[in-house]
Formats: structure tokens, C-alpha cells, sequence
């Protein structure tokens, strides 16, 4: 062989070996798919044999289904809080939803409600580790310009301020400004046809712009949140038998999966899959007000039964974990922010402060006990605690109700009466944590408080 020959294979040869290291080794993008107030029991990954997910389903079967998952939190703001920074909220007063009917001792109103400027996001953390952040769809953490999410790490934003808004463009800008849709700030353009595939259709675009370097997708679809609005062509056959809401609901949700489908079959068109952290969860329990279902858990949207605070969690790593299996230990949603920081090679460094942990050692045998051995909810003086197996819920009026949730996951045998040193022990360790927590930075009005209780009895 001449020698120019065999210098050209040998720079072949070296430019080959470069590529296939630098894909094996290259920072991994981070997609999590994220919904609104669904039903622990409306996909059918988790059972439901009358709402059609295939997209979810599919994407189920390739990934991690973790069976006890929870929410920080039972309602959206805090929920999403704990979520984006890795910590109990209540750590840095942030026990309640931010809406304006509620009141603050610190004279915050509306807008002013939001994610305290002294907590890092997951894109502050991701941020130092090269990534770009793309948060589209509904924001929920403050809609004072201070707390825009192009403020808290994110470099491109597509949505909303706010908790709610229709699915619908307005034909004029909303009175409210936390429903104006927006991209990146204060640039407030209607999005055009319906709200989830608008998000899907972003999403699709932000993989396009960002398929060569790593990149986090947040992607925060306000589905299945009312209002009930949807498209008639998503309506289920008329041979499957549900109510008028719960086909609406039924829609919403179809255009939901078919939003998530699209943006799985972007990343594998692309060639990302295998290198991408995808991510499925909700924000809190199914709600009672979009009819949504948590069967068989008791509970909804609001209370600290399982059916409030267990969400659907699916976790895909490319082929690194084996799809279709189950992790059946209790994790959380702020659990999250140190699993993204971790596959990401972020800096562990910057976890000490967090309450989360992260999910990849757990997953790949290198730890084999519980993520976490004890669990805590506080919303004013309704509060909860998870310690092993067994759970205590704190109501204001009447006594506190003990369950094993191994043995009774649907919470059907109060065992306080015949347990008592049990719940005088978790009462003990609850007010130990919640001496640690700080004064809530706004509270609930005293009528939306009675209707909790309200709430809490009607769906236990």
C-alpha cells in the first residue's frame, strides 16, 4: 500500500473512531412531557380500557413505569414548585396555589405570587452544563415579569403566565394577562388552532433548532385542565360508553397523546432517541372538576388521599433500562431535578440543598434500598406524611386517619383506632419537619379552605 494511501486510512480511520466517541459520550437531550390534572386511571398504560393513548402506551413500553409516584403537592403551583426546584416548597413559602382570590400575609396580590427568586430551576442547573432550555405551554410560578421563565434559565418560552386559559385563540387579548399567550417576553401573539397541538407543533420546531446540541424540552401542556374545550374529531365512537364530560375529557386526552406521539417520532426521525432522557408525568392527582378518573386510589385533585398526590411516571433512557418494567418503591416529581442534573453530568455539587435524589443509580442497580424512606405534605393545617408503609393524613376537623399503603393502597381501612402508637410516632416526625418549613408566602381564603374539606370527604 503507498504511504498516501495509508495515511488516508489512517485519518479515516481516526476521524471515524472520533465520531462514534463522541456520540456514545455526547450529552444526552432531556424531553419531559408534562400534563395537567389527568387522571391517575385515564391512559392506557395504566389501565383505562376505554381512553385511546397509543402513543403513551407505546412510549410505556419501552420505558420504566414507576407504580408509586407522588406529587409534592395535590394542586398545580406548588406541585410545580417542588418540581423545578428539587426541594420541598414549603422550605421557601410556597404551600398554596398562586391565584389572585388568594391573600398574603406580605401583601403579594395576583402576579406577584410566584417562585422566589433565591430557588434554581432545573434550566439554572442545566444551564451550567451546556444545555439550552425550551419551556413551552403553561407556566404556573409567578406572572410578574420577574418570574418569567426566560428569567429563571430557560432561553425560549412559548405559552402562557399563567394556570388556565382557553384552548381556543382569543379574538381579542384576555382582560387577565396570565392567560396572553407569549413567545419568549412580553412578545403577545394569539397561537393559531388548538392549544395542544400548537404546543406539539413548537416542540417539533425546537428539536429541529437544537438537534446538535443538547437540549431540555419542557414541555407543559395545560390538558386535561379545564376549561373543557376540544376537538370533535377527537370524540370517542359512539360504542364507547362514557359521559358528556368524560368524553370530552376523553378528546382532550387523545390530542394530548397524539401531541406526545409526535414529538417521540421527531426525536427518532432525527436520530435522538437513543440519546434522549424522555420523561412522562402529571402535576397532581386527577381533578373531579374535568371529570377525570383515579381508580381504583381514593381521592382527587386537592386532598392528600393517593388519588390527589400519585401521578403516572414513565422514565426511557434510549436502551439503557429495560422498557415495560416496573419500579415499584415511592419516588417524587422533585426527584426530577437531580435525576436530569445527573444525565445531564451536571454538578453534584450543587444538589446539596435539594430533597430529591436522583433515579438513574436506583435504576441501574448501583443502589438497591428506597429513594425515599419518608414522604411529606403540607397545604395550611391539612397535612400528610408517608413513613415506610405507612401513611398519615392530618384534617383540622375530626382525628387523624392511619393507613398502610402496601396492604391498602386505596386507603379503604383507617387504622388510627387500632394503631395509636403508630400515629402518635408519625405525628411526631411530621411536626419535627414542618418546624423546619417556612411561613407560607399566601394563604387560602377561609371559603376555599371548607371547600377542601368538602372536597376531601365527598371523593374519599
Amino acid at each position: 500500500m503507498r504511504k498516501w494511501e495509508k495515511i488516508t486510512k489512517f485519518i479515516l480511520i481516526q476521524i471515524f473512531v472520533s465520531l462514534l466517541f463522541s456520540q456514545k459520550n455526547a450529552s444526552p437531550n432531556i424531553v419531559f412531557l408534562f400534563a395537567d390534572d389527568a387522571g391517575y386511571a385515564d391512559f392506557g398504560f395504566q389501565g383505562s380500557a376505554k381512553f385511546d393513548t397509543p402513543n403513551l402506551d407505546a412510549l410505556a413500553s419501552k420505558s420504566v413505569k414507576f407504580t408509586q409516584a407522588y406529587t409534592t403537592a395535590a394542586v398545580c403551583g406548588p406541585s410545580r414548585a417542588g418540581l423545578m426546584t428539587g426541594r420541598y416548597q414549603q422550605r421557601f413559602g410556597v404551600e398554596e396555589n398562586n391565584v389572585p382570590s388568594y391573600m398574603s400575609p406580605a401583601g403579594l396580590t395576583g402576579a406577584d405570587m410566584g417562585l422566589p427568586l433565591d430557588q434554581r430551576t432545573i434550566a439554572d442547573h442545566l444551564e451550567k452544563a451546556g444545555y439550552k432550555s425550551i419551556y413551552l405551554g403553561k407556566w404556573h410560578l409567578g406572572g410578574a415579569d420577574r418570574y418569567h421563565p426566560l428569567k429563571r434559565g430557560f432561553d425560549e418560552f412559548y405559552g402562557f403566565r399563567g394556570g388556565a386559559r382557553s384552548y381556543w385563540p382569543y379574538e381579542s387579548p384576555p382582560t387577565d394577562p396570565l392567560r396572553k399567550w407569549e413567545r419568549d417576553y412580553k412578545n403577545f401573539n394569539e397561537h393559531e388552532g388548538y392549544l395542544t397541538d400548537a404546543i406539539a407543533d413548537e416542540a417539533l420546531e425546537a428539536i429541529e433548532r437544537h438537534q446538535d446540541n443538547p437540549f431540555f424540552l419542557f414541555v407543559s401542556f395545560n390538558a386535561v385542565h379545564t376549561p373543557m374545550d376540544y376537538l370533535e374529531d377527537d370524540l370517542p365512537n359512539t360504542n364507547i360508553q362514557l359521559s358528556q364530560k368524560r368524553q370530552q375529557l376523553y378528546a382532550m386526552t387523545k390530542a394530548m397523546d397524539r401531541a406526545c406521539g409526535q414529538i417521540i417520532d421527531k426525536l427518532e426521525e432525527l436520530g435522538l432517541v437513543e440519546n434522549t432522557l424522555i420523561v412522562f408525568s402529571n402535576d397532581n392527582g386527577g381533578a373531579w372538576i374535568n371529570d377525570s378518573s383515579n381508580y381504583p386510589l381514593s381521592g382527587v385533585k386537592g386532598t392528600h388521599l393517593e388519588g390527589g398526590i400519585r401521578v403516572p411516571l414513565l422514565l426511557r433512557y434510549g436502551n439503557r433500562f429495560e422498557g415495560g418494567t416496573t419500579f415499584d418503591d415511592p419516588v417524587s416529581t422533585f426527584d426530577l431535578l437531580p435525576t436530569f442534573v445527573d444525565v445531564a453530568r451536571g454538578d453534584k455539587k450543587d444538589l446539596k440543598n435539594v430533597d430529591g435524589v436522583s433515579l438513574i443509580p436506583f435504576l441501574n442497580g448501583k443502589k438497591n434500598y428506597r429513594p425515599h424512606k419518608t414522604l411529606y405534605w403540607k397545604k395550611e393545617t391539612r397535612a400528610a406524611i408517608r413513613d415506610g408503609d405507612w401513611k398519615l393524613i392530618r384534617l383540622p376537623d375530626r382525628p387523624a386517619m392511619l393507613f398502610n399503603i402496601a396492604k391498602d393502597p386505596i386507603e379503604a381501612f383507617d387504622l388510627a383506632s387500632k394503631r395509636p402508637e403508630k400515629v402518635k410516632k408519625l405525628y411526631k416526625k411530621l411536626f419535627n419537619w414542618e418546624v423546619t418549613l417556612k411561613r407560607s408566602l399566601w394563604m387560602t381564603k377561609r371559603q376555599n379552605s371548607k371547600r377542601a374539606i368538602e372536597t376531601f370527604d365527598k371523593y374519599r
